[in-house]
């Protein structure tokens, strides 16, 4: 049934993080409404592909520009533990939907509002994606190889890590908090906060004099020769992470270069001859080759599989980290619980509408 069995959420359709806030919360066991245009609705339920991220939840169809789409809309209000938007600023005010009538509506509403730029500040009502949340407060620019431009990492450090994932903490926080006030509040949940949140070690490391400013020098970002990925002799790759000693002393002593004299492993002028020579060892074998040398040694090193490679690695399959389901593959619900675990809410039919209703207590 999940953790959240019994919390009753309302989800206005959006893009990227929102629905993903909407699908996760689904995935822990909440019961989650997402309101739709009305054709949109309906093509869904009659079995039409929806926006991403869209499956797992109940879809209803509201007018939300007509009085009787915002009263049907308002009854789910007053019947919900939360609310989910990821509208730009001021849009579900417009529609009469904003936090002052919500939460009047309802006292104890937690009202989740996920955007780029946050509800406030010179660029709150500015478009953006992504790469922009990013940006402006530093994170792009640090991800990327020395001498090149920066890498955007698909859109997964700003709407999903920044903005996603604090939203949903912050809808976790408020509803814990609502067990002793008994009143719910307004979640301000940003991609430019969160995502800059996501660098706190990179600027603790800066303020160590630890962390240059220079992408592709530093110990994380490809810069070190022990932290990188390199080409293997089939032209895959295999992923070196061996930070600690102990991991780095076992990466030597698995390609053959242990009783090599060789620069120390944190003596930075030394690294591009580490690098030379561990690039030039480990284009000797296969990807698969090195993952057979390195299976069940502490190295810190993994092949780097494909998307449709990964979902049959041994770890992966186990765990239902990924799992096919005909020609697609689902994710597995995280994170896991012992008692109250959750479940996969993609790749099935959409909820029964009716039954969800009568389980708020409403009909048609």
């Amino acid at each position: 049934m999940g953790p959240l069995n019994g919390i009753r959420v309302i989800e206005f359709t959006g893009i990227g993080p929102a629905p993903m806030a909407g699908m996760l919360l689904a995935d822990l066991g909440a019961s989650v409404i997402r309101l739709d245009r009305p054709a949109a609705a309906e093509a869904m339920n009659a079995g039409a592909g929806g926006p991403h991220m869209s499956e797992g939840r109940t879809v209803l169809p509201a007018d939300l520009k007509s009085d009787e789409g915002r009263a049907f809309a308002r009854d789910l209000v007053s019947r919900a533990d939360v609310l989910l938007e990821g509208f730009r600023p001021g849009v579900m005010e417009r529609l009469g939907l904003g936090p002052g009538t919500c939460l009047e509506l309802n006292p104890r509403l937690v009202y989740a509002r996920v955007t780029g730029w946050g509800q406030e500040g010179p660029l709150a009502r500015a478009a953006g994606h992504d790469m922009n949340y990013i940006s402006v407060n530093g994170a792009l620019h640090a991800i990327g190889r020395a001498g090149g431009p920066p890498v955007p990492p698909i859109n997964l450090l700003g709407d999903f890590a920044g903005g996603t994932m604090f939203a949903v903490t912050g809808v976790l926080s408020a509803l814990v908090e609502r067990q002793s006030s008994d009143r719910g509040q307004v979640v301000d949940a940003a991609m430019v906060d969160g995502s800059a949140l996501l660098m706190s070690m990179v600027h603790e490391d800066r303020s160590r004099g630890s962390w240059n400013d220079e992408r592709g020098t530093n110990y994380l970002d490809t810069g070190a020769p022990w932290y990188d990925v390199y080409e293997c002799a089939d032209g895959r790759h295999v992923s070196v992470g061996c930070i600690e000693p102990q991991f780095y002393a076992a990466f030597l002593e698995g390609i053959g270069l242990a009783g090599e004299d060789l620069p120390d492993q944190w003596d930075r002028p030394g690294w591009p001859r580490l690098r030379e020579r561990f690039a030039e060892v480990l284009r000797t074998r296969t990807r698969d080759e090195w993952g057979e040398v390195f299976d069940g040694v502490d190295a810190c090193v993994a092949p780097v599989l494909s998307l449709d490679e990964a979902p049959d690695h041994p770890h992966v399959r186990a765990r239902g980290s990924l799992v096919r389901d005909g020609d697609r593959v689902v994710p597995g619900p995280a994170p896991r619980f012992d008692r109250t675990p959750g479940g996969v809410t993609r790749g099935r039919r959409l909820p029964d509408a009716d039954a969800t209703l009568r389980e708020w207590g409403m009909d048609r």
